[in-house]
C-alpha cells in the first residue's frame, strides 16, 4: 500500500466503495486522515463498515467538516450532469480528487531517491495490453515493475514507493479527469477514436480528458504518441512544437521519420542516426494483428525512455504471454477455437478483433454505445453469423439485416452453444468470437466478469460426451 500521508489530522469523504474507493479510504487512513464512506448501494457500504470504516451518508452530512472528496471514477463529474456530491463539494469549497491525484501528489511529496518512475499509458483502445506489455518488458528487464491503476489493483493498493521502482499505470478518460498533478517520466497516448462522450461532454471533451496524460512533462520525460488517427496526430503536432519533452511517435500504418514504428508485423526503432529492426511481431503469439503492433511500438518506445536496453525490450516483447479478455484464446473444442474479447467495449475494439481473422462466428451485444456497429460494415464479410447478446440485440440485428446472417441469443450460454454448433457443423477450421462491441453492464458487473461467463460456458460445452476437452 502507498500511504497518503497529505491529509493527516483531516477527514476525507470517500464516495462509490467499488475497488478504486475501498483502496484510496485504506491508503488515506494509513496516511494518518480520518475517513467517512458512503455508497449508494447498501452492499458496498456493509463491505465497508465489515473493515471497520466510519459511513456517514453524504446527502445528509455537514460538508464544511471535509478537506477533499475522493471521487470514484465511475461517478460522473460533468456529464451527463454532475453528481449530486460533486455538488455538494463544490458548493462547500472541498476538494474532488481522484486516486490517480493522490497517488501524484505521494509522488511529487517524495525525496529524490525515494522518487520512482512512473509511466501513464491511455487511449481508446489498447491501453490495458500495452500496459500488461510494458510492465512484463520492465520486470523482465530486472526493474521493480508494478502494474495498476484502471488494470488490476487500484494504483494505492500498489506496493509503496522506492527509488528503484517503477509504476506502470493504465489510465481512464475519468481518471484523467480527475488528475491535475500527475507528472509521468513516460507518457503514452495511443489512439483516440469516439468513446464515453456522454460522460465528457462530447468528442472536444473526451479528447481533452485523454490529453490530460501528457499534463506537466517537461524536460527528461518522454511523450509517446500514436500517429494513426486524427485527433493524435493533432496533439503530437502541437507538443511538437512545444518542444518541451522528448517526443517519440509511434504507428502500426507507416514508417516515420523519427519515431517507432510496425510495416508487416516488422518493428522497427527510427529514434536513432539509423532504423534498426527490433523484432518480427508475427512470431509473438500474444501480439497478433495491427492493433498489437502499435500496442508492441508503445511498450517499446516507453521501455526504452524508462532505461530498458533495446535488445531487452524485444525479448519482452516476444516473451508477452497476454492479457484476460483481450483476443484470449480460451480454448479449443475439434477444430473450433474460442476468443475472448471481452474487453472489446465499443466498436473500434471489435474492429480490431474482426480484422484478424479471415471467418468469424461473433458473439456480439450488451449495453449499445453511440453508432452501434454501423461503422464494422466493412467486415461484416468476415463474418460466417452474429449471435446477439444483450440490450443491444434488437439494434445490432437490423445492422447486420442483409448484410451477414444473425440469431437472436439473449445470453452468453446460449450464444456460445449455439455458435459452437454451426462452427463445428462447418467441418471447417473455426473461430468463435467474443467481441461485443458494448458495454457490459446490461447483465455483468463488468467486462471481467462478461468473459469469464464465457470461459465457463465453453468449458461447459467441452464437458458434454463425445464433445471432448477444450485444449
Amino acid at each position: 500500500m502507498i500511504p497518503v500521508r497529505g491529509f493527516s489530522g483531516k477527514t476525507v469523504a470517500v464516495f462509490g466503495l467499488g475497488r478504486t474507493g475501498l483502496t484510496a479510504a485504506r491508503a488515506l487512513k494509513a496516511g494518518g486522515a480520518e475517513v467517512v464512506l458512503w455508497d449508494e448501494k447498501a452492499a458496498s457500504r456493509e463491505a465497508a463498515a465489515a473493515e471497520g470504516f466510519a459511513l456517514a451518508d453524504l446527502s445528509q452530512a455537514d460538508w464544511s467538516n471535509y478537506a477533499a472528496l475522493l471521487l470514484s471514477p465511475g461517478v460522473p463529474l460533468t456529464h451527463p450532469k454532475p453528481h449530486w456530491t460533486v455538488d455538494k463539494a463544490k458548493a462547500s469549497g472541498v476538494e474532488i480528487l481522484g486516486d490517480i491525484e493522490l497517488f501524484a501528489r505521494a509522488v511529487n511529496a517524495a525525496p529524490s531517491h525515494k522518487r520512482p518512475k512512473v509511466a501513464a499509458i491511455t487511449g481508446s483502445n489498447g491501453k490495458s495490453t500495452t500496459t500488461a506489455l510494458l510492465g512484463h518488458v520492465c520486470a523482465r528487464a530486472g526493474k521493480d515493475a508494478r502494474v495498476g491503476g484502471n488494470i488490476g489493483v487500484g494504483v494505492l493498493g500498489l506496493d509503496d514507493m522506492h527509488g528503484g521502482a517503477v509504476y506502470v499505470l493504465e489510465l481512464s478518460s475519468y481518471q484523467l479527469d480527475l488528475t491535475s498533478s500527475l507528472k509521468a517520466d513516460a507518457a503514452v497516448l495511443l489512439n483516440i477514436s469516439p468513446d464515453h462522450l456522454d460522460r465528457h461532454g462530447g468528442m472536444e471533451g473526451y479528447v481533452a480528458a485523454k490529453r490530460r496524460v501528457l499534463l506537466n512533462q517537461g524536460k527528461g520525460d518522454t511523450a509517446v504518441i500514436g500517429v494513426d488517427d486524427p485527433w493524435c496526430q493533432q496533439i503530437c503536432t502541437e507538443i511538437t512544437a512545444a518542444n518541451h519533452r522528448t517526443i517519440r511517435m509511434i504507428s502500426a500504418q507507416k514508417a516515420l521519420g523519427r519515431g517507432v514504428y510496425a510495416l508487416q508485423g516488422i518493428l522497427y526503432d527510427a529514434t536513432g542516426e539509423r532504423v534498426e529492426e527490433v523484432c518480427d511481431l508475427t512470431r509473438a503469439r500474444s501480439l497478433p494483428g495491427r492493433h498489437n503492433w502499435q500496442n508492441a511500438a508503445a511498450a517499446y518506445a516507453a521501455a526504452r525512455a524508462l532505461g530498458v536496453a533495446a535488445e531487452d525490450a524485444a525479448q519482452g516483447l516476444m516473451t508477452f504471454p497476454g492479457l484476460a479478455h483481450r483476443m484470449e484464446n480460451v480454448g479449443q473444442i475439434g477444430r473450433v477455437r474460442f476468443i475472448n474479447d471481452s474487453k472489446a467495449t465499443n466498436a473500434d475494439a471489435a474492429r480490431q478483433a474482426l480484422s484478424s481473422y479471415p471467418k468469424v462466428y461473433w458473439i456480439c451485444g450488451g449495453q449499445p454505445k453511440a453508432g452501434g456497429i454501423d461503422t464494422l460494415v466493412d467486415l461484416f464479410p468476415r463474418v460466417a453469423r452474429a449471435y446477439l447478446i444483450g440490450e443491444a440485440a434488437g439494434e445490432f440485428g437490423h445492422a447486420l439485416e442483409g448484410r451477414a446472417p444473425s440469431l437472436q441469443c439473449g445470453d452468453i450460454e446460449t450464444a456460445t452453444a449455439r455458435a459452437f454448433a454451426d462452427a463445428a457443423a462447418s467441418g471447417e477450421e473455426a473461430v468463435v468470437l467474443l467481441s461485443p462491441a458494448c458495454a457490459s453492464f446490461d447483465q455483468f458487473a463488468d467486462f471481467e466478469e462478461r468473459g469469464e461467463a464465457f470461459r465457463a460456458a465453453v468449458h461447459a460445452l467441452a464437458r458434454k460426451p463425445a464433445v471432448g476437452a477444450v485444449g
